[in-house]
């Protein structure tokens, strides 16, 4: 399926987070490496999803999901949210982070260099691009940068013409092919697919064992992370510095002795 269509269907609800899903971990070298990648069309592996009914589906964030069968992302939820914030320019209703990992990518058009923006390194360089204005404006980005790069007197149409291919090829991103493999059928339940949850993601940025507990938690609790998440902010306001995997142990001591 196509990233665009991907994005699309976020946008949508066709697309969505599920409640026991951890919040957004990548750092800005992962989300540099992952657009290297996709420019040098290296694989970047596929996607798994729950397909299930939406009324009964347990969602993070605020958006509604569309009606019939919905998509919940249980393997690749990194690279789509990295995707969205950087294609869309703003964080996807899901997103639980830092959105600043994925805010002002940029692009060397001669180095071929992907760098988040550094205002002496870049703004007297007419080469460094923003990544996002010329993915979220599509057509219209690309004959604006055009214009801009033809009219720059370091530039030039007989340079932008050696450019040209590169920024094709920047802006065909957004329609690679990314496989997405369906978990489905009335066999997976809620802790099936918890426990395929917790096995596929013993690789990548490693779950801690706070991450894979509360997943099991939220299977009975959809709302557990939410609360816990609140107690958390609460005691952060009072001076607090208390961690998630902190309150898993403390609770778990204190029902289990």
């Amino acid at each position: 399926m196509k990233i665009s269509t991907l994005l699309d269907h976020i946008d949508n609800g066709h697309m969505a987070l599920p409640e026991f899903q951890r919040g957004y971990v990548w750092n800005r070298d992962q989300v540099r490496g992952l657009f290297d990648s996709l420019y040098r069309r290296h694989p970047v592996g596929g996607l798994l999803v729950w397909a299930t009914e939406s009324q009964t589906a347990q969602h993070r964030g605020g958006a509604q999901l569309a009606p019939g069968i919905v998509k919940l992302l249980l393997d690749g939820q990194q690279r789509m949210t990295s995707l969205y914030g950087v294609v869309r320019g703003r964080a996807p209703k899901f997103f639980d982070g830092n959105a600043q990992t994925f805010t002002g990518l940029h692009f060397h058009l001669q180095q071929e260099l992907f760098e988040f923006y550094q205002p002496v390194k870049m703004r007297d360089d007419p080469l460094w691009i923003d990544v996002t204005e010329l993915l979220r404006d599509g057509q219209e980005g690309q004959k604006a940068l055009g214009r801009r790069l033809v009219e720059h007197p370091q530039v030039g149409m007989e340079n932008f013409m050696l450019y040209q291919p590169r920024i094709l090829q920047l802006l065909g991103i957004i329609t690679i092919d990314l496989h997405v493999e369906e978990v489905t059928g009335p066999d997976k339940t809620l802790d099936v697919v918890v426990d395929i949850f917790n096995r596929v993601n013993s690789g990548g940025t490693k779950l801690s064992k706070g991450d894979l507990a509360l997943a099991k938690i939220c299977a009975d609790w959809p709302e557990g992370r939410g609360v816990l998440k609140a107690k958390l902010a609460e005691w952060t306001a009072h001076g607090y510095d208390f961690t998630l995997d902190w309150l898993l142990r403390s609770v778990n001591t204190v029902l289990t002795g």
